[in-house]
This record gives structure tokens, C-alpha cells and sequence, in this order.
């Protein structure tokens, strides 16, 4: 073989391996990106996961509104007989509503159980002998739906098992938000007829009473032990029967804003 043949099979064979290193070089620099891409990838992907879990979970809550800009429109039919289940995690109670003497208070009452404003809010204050409140949307005294109506006040006064409106230290009587009372106690018979009527318990006092046994060891204040609200339900039927529904509270205001109330001397508050 000649040396210039010998020269150019030399260089034929650089140039065949500089080929077969730049394949290996790519297929290792491809290998790597791809490597890179799925260290990034995964916790990515698993990010994108815990987002859609996350917003689901939201979305279910955000499902539940519990802020309106104005008071519901009158939607009850008041020659009917409404009834509501509170299903709560010790029981149930079912409360006659009295729609005929208090369309205003009921309607709102209604307009929040069907839109699921109450369901999974806690019971946020039990009063020895007196009340168990309910129905702020933060699970305190405090906050309301973000408007309040005028609620008809009771013919006579409140009794156990009376359930009606908690509002605020400074509010007009008969103010109604969201946040509500049911008597519970004798003392509840020693409340000014100041809080709007909602109606009274049919069945369920018992259970009533129980949540009222969770009252702290100053007898009135947050329970000692978690109960909710787990769904409220409306019955509509029949033409609407005259009721006597027991009102608020001895002398402790539940009502609708940030006051906490002494046992038997102020109003529930909310």
C-alpha cells in the first residue's frame, strides 16, 4: 500500500470514529436532558396533583357562599307550613317555623339553610340553663352574611325551645344575620322580647340540651367540645298552621356581631 493510500485510510478512520464519539456524545448528552427533565418533571407533576387537589377541595367550599352583598327576596309562600332538620354531629333537632307570624325571619332563615350557609359551621356558644347559639360563618360570636333584615319579634315570651335571631350590643331590635339561638334553659324565659322569632323546637330539645352540657366551667362561653352543623334541611308543606313559637333568651342577646354576654344579664350575641 502506498503512503498516500495508507494517509487517506488514516484519516478516513478519524474521521469514522470522530462520527462515532459525536453519536455517543449526543446520545449521552440526550440521555442527561432527559434525566434532568424528569428530575423536574416529577415534582411538577406532583405539584400540578396537590393544586387540583387543593382547588378541588376549595371549589367544594367555595361551593358554599357565605357572604351576600344584599338581604334574599321574599321566596316563601306563607299560607304554607315550613319545618327545618338541623342534623347536627349530636343528633337532630326539627324546628317548626313560623312563617305565618314571621315571614321576614323565616325567609331568611330558609334562603340560608337551602344555600348550605349552616352546613359544617360549628356551634360557637353554650350558656348554662339559658342558650346554645350557632351560624357564624367564622365559628365565633363575631360576623354575618354580609347584610341583615328586620325579623318580626315574638307575641309572647321566649320559652325552652325557642329559637331566634342573635344580634349585636348595638343593633336595632329584631336585627337578623345569620348567627341564631335556641332556649335551652329556664333563664331563656327572663329574655327581652328583642330578638326576632324564628320559630320553636318540635323534636329534638334533648339533643338541644346535650350541646348546651358542653358550656365551659364559667357557664358561658365556646363549648368545650366541638359540634356541628352537618346539613340543615326545609320541609314545605301543607297550608301553615298557627304556632306559638317561643322567642329568645333570658337576658344574654345571641346576636350578629362581637358580643359576649353574660349568662342571664345580656343578650346572645353573634
Amino acid at each position: 500500500m502506498s503512503k498516500a493510500a495508507k494517509r487517506e485510510r488514516q484519516r478516513q478512520n478519524r474521521e469514522l470514529r470522530r462520527e462515532f464519539e459525536d453519536r455517543i456524545r449526543r446520545r449521552q448528552q440526550r440521555s442527561r436532558f432527559i434525566r434532568n427533565l424528569s428530575f423536574v418533571a416529577v415534582p411538577i407533576v406532583v405539584i400540578g396533583i396537590v393544586i387540583s387537589v387543593t382547588s378541588g377541595s376549595s371549589e367544594t367550599k367555595a361551593g358554599i357562599k357565605r357572604h351576600y352583598s344584599k338581604a334574599p327576596a321574599m321566596t316563601i309562600d306563607t299560607s304554607k307550613s315550613y319545618t327545618a332538620t338541623i342534623d347536627t354531629s349530636e343528633g337532630k333537632i326539627i324546628v317548626a317555623l313560623d312563617a305565618k307570624n314571621a315571614p321576614t325571619s323565616v325567609n331568611n332563615f330558609v334562603f340560608l339553610a337551602r344555600h348550605k350557609f349552616y352546613d359544617g359551621l360549628l356551634f360557637n356558644r353554650a350558656a348554662k340553663d339559658f342558650v346554645i347559639q350557632t351560624g357564624g360563618p367564622n365559628n365565633t360570636q363575631a360576623g354575618g352574611p354580609g347584610y341583615t333584615v328586620q325579623a318580626e319579634l315574638p307575641k309572647a315570651p321566649y320559652a325552652i325551645g325557642s329559637v331566634a335571631w342573635a344580634y349585636g350590643g348595638t343593633e336595632p331590635s329584631g336585627t337578623a344575620g345569620s348567627q341564631f339561638f335556641i332556649g335551652t334553659g329556664e333563664k331563656i324565659t327572663t329574655l327581652p322580647q328583642t330578638y326576632g322569632i324564628i320559630g320553636n323546637v318540635a323534636f329534638g330539645i334533648d339533643v338541644a340540651q346535650k350541646i348546651m352540657g358542653f358550656a365551659p366551667a364559667n357557664g358561658d362561653g365556646p363549648l368545650t367540645q366541638k359540634v356541628k352543623i352537618k346539613h340543615i334541611t326545609i320541609t314545605e308543606s301543607g297550608p301553615a298552621t298557627t304556632t306559638t313559637a317561643p322567642a329568645g333568651s333570658t337576658t344574654t342577646a345571641p346576636a350578629g356581631s362581637t358580643t359576649t354576654a353574660p349568662p342571664t344579664s345580656t343578650p346572645p350575641s353573634t
